[in-house]
């Protein structure tokens, strides 16, 4: 049985894995796909599949990585005399500028963690102690 689907599900998958629907990026092994007989484009999926598996394994431990770092962060900035970790967290933010939410979705972005519980959880410490500037 092939569980490979059609050519559309097949460019998602590709997009999944390369971050591009544009399969001549391997260049043009993925291509072939659409000419291919269904075992080879079995072993294709299969192959695409097996990638996607482990950018999401390598995307997970970057995130857990991202994570332990700015929690050290935290601690590190309480060592040295912030009373809580909101006071931690409003030290680590002063040097930034935020006009505006999105800022702040930015700023956790740039320390990788955006797209995880902890990232949500942290924009909403943030939004507890930012104080935003005005647009000139």
């Amino acid at each position: 049985m092939y569980t490979f689907g059609s050519n559309d599900v097949f460019s998602d998958l590709v997009k999944d894995v390369y971050g591009t629907r544009d399969p001549a990026r391997d260049g043009g092994h993925l291509s072939s796909f659409y000419h291919e007989c269904d075992e080879v484009k079995q072993q294709m999926w299969d192959e695409l599949c097996y990638q996607l598996e482990e950018n999401t394994k390598a995307e997970k431990l970057f995130e857990k990585e991202c994570i332990e770092k700015f929690e050290a962060r935290i601690k590190d900035v309480m060592g040295l005399g912030a009373i809580d970790r909101l006071t931690a967290i409003r030290w680590i933010i002063g040097p930034e500028k935020f006009y505006h939410i999105q800022d702040v979705e930015h700023f956790v972005w740039e320390q990788g963690i955006l797209f995880t519980p902890y990232g949500k959880k942290l924009i909403k410490e943030i939004e507890a102690v930012v104080e935003y500037e005005e647009m000139v």
